[in-house]
């Protein structure tokens, strides 16, 4: 999104970035108090989530919580504060509000830009083949599909039913699609925010997906032909990089203080010789499942770089064994945090152990880096088949991890033939994805469509 927002800024947009007060405040903490001052074009404002107030100031906030509070109580909000930006327009001469660009989970947007005749484009933050995941959701509760009837439906096989009539997925396995359908409760609250959160999109100017057109294109195809306009402008990151305004550099959308001392140590490290190794900001785990990637990892041999969070343990601070601690401590290091971009387009870095989150998953194709995944939930699952069934970039651990699996999985990353095989998979992504955001690329030419024929549109009546 704070990408985005830079290249819209960049192109003569006044921006104002819109965040919840809870996650303005751990931006602020991460980054400096004074971090987000902002320019007289490009200023950072907030309202309220809806949850109560948290004792935990750095925590990720509960995700079905979240959805359901911001769906039903932001929009008065939302509403007042445009009312206010434009009101603001004549005693600070700054323009009217000419557009809204909104986190597709967040349509309760919509609402307020067409209250006051504006354009709104969505900007979907995660894969086009998981939206198009979330799009089946109303045919699989149809065909009785979900909810689940049977509490063993990990073991009962149920979940890997193919699934052959999704338009432009083939033999995809129910498993594989965005994790809120694995439910037996038909009160289960995040069946129907989803529903509602897709057949709202349809109300856009315009979708628009941080991919390329290239790695997704029968999904995207498929889209194009349900939903309004869609439009692909990733990887955003590579986009803003070839930005030579520095006004907006300075802010970045970190919510953990990045430990720098990754960069460095990566420096004293051979090429392709250490495994990166981070699940996200959301993903958890339990003690048992933290060692069992500790000690498959130092089994393994290999050198690593692990970003361990202050709340990625359950309920619990994350306690790794002194004796794993004793003997790898030679080859790894452990952070809380780190800048991922840098990371991942770092030479020393060989192979990513990764939740197969979007951000992470389209990072690690721009960068050339191969992937062993390890999906937590929503369209984790999605993006890891896509990674391993389609685009041959990666390999799955199970979700009961195994020390032994870890092990086995991480040397063939950075060792084995199927490892070479997923490199060569993954520097030809690489290259499609830099092809893509040159000034002649499909994702460039794209925000020219978007800003000129959706976001600079007349008001509509």
């Amino acid at each position: 999104m704070l990408n985005l927002a830079k290249l819209l800024h960049h192109r003569g947009f006044h921006v104002t970035f819109v965040n919840t007060e809870y996650n303005h405040g751990r931006l602020l903490r991460s980054r400096g108090p004074s971090s987000l001052d902002g320019l007289p074009s490009f200023q950072f404002r907030t309202i309220p989530d809806g949850l109560p107030p948290s004792d935990a100031t750095d925590a990720t906030q509960d995700i079905p919580a979240l959805c359901q509070s911001t769906s039903k109580f932001c929009l008065p909000y939302f509403r007042d504060l445009l009312q206010r930006l434009n009101e603001e327009s004549t005693t600070l001469g700054s323009p009217l509000v000419s557009c809204v660009v909104s986190d597709g989970g967040m349509t309760f947007t919509l609402d307020a830009a067409e209250a006051i005749g504006v354009p709104e484009v969505l900007i979907w933050t995660a894969s086009a083949c998981s939206f198009m995941g979330y799009v089946q959701y109303r045919s699989l509760i149809d065909k009785g599909l979900t909810p689940l009837k049977d509490a063993n439906y990990f073991t009962n096989g149920c979940l890997d039913t193919t699934i052959d009539w999704i338009p432009g997925m083939r033999n995809i396995r129910l498993r594989d699609l965005p994790t809120f359908i694995q439910t037996t409760d038909p009160d289960d609250l995040m069946i129907p925010f989803c529903l509602r959160e897709v057949e709202r999109a349809k109300r856009a100017s315009a979708i628009v997906f941080n991919t390329f057109d290239r790695l997704e294109h029968e999904v995207l195809d498929a889209l194009k032909a349900m939903f309004p306009p869609i439009y692909t402008l990733g990887p955003l990151h590579l986009l803003t990089k070839q930005l030579s305004d520095n006004n907006t550099r300075p802010f970045r959308s970190n919510l953990w203080k990045e430990e720098p001392g990754c960069i460095e140590w990566l420096d004293s490290k051979q090429p392709s010789s250490v495994v990166y190794v981070n699940f996200g900001s959301i993903t958890v785990m339990s003690p048992a499942q933290l060692v069992e990637f500790a000690w498959g990892l130092a089994n393994s041999g290999q050198a690593f770089l692990w970003v361990i969070r202050p709340d990625l343990v359950v309920g619990d601070a994350a306690m790794l064994p002194p004796d794993f601690l004793a003997a790898t401590r030679e080859r790894s290091l452990l952070a809380s945090w780190c800048p991922q971009e840098r990371v991942l387009s770092h030479s020393a870095v060989g192979g990513f152990l990764t939740h197969s989150g979007w951000n992470s998953t389209i990072e690690s194709i721009a960068a050339g880096v191969p992937v062993v995944c390890w999906p937590f939930f929503g369209d984790q699952q999605t993006n890891c088949w896509y990674s391993c069934q389609e685009w041959g970039i990666g390999m799955e651990i199970d979700s009961d991890v195994k020390r032994n699996e870890v092990e086995r999985q991480v040397k063939e990353l950075m060792e084995g033939e199927k490892g070479k095989h997923m490199k060569r998979k993954a520097m030809e992504w690489k290259e499609m994805a830099r092809e893509a955001t040159r000034p002649s690329g499909s994702s460039f030419l794209n925000l020219d469509e978007v800003i000129n024929k959706v976001l600079l549109s007349p008001k509509r009546d």
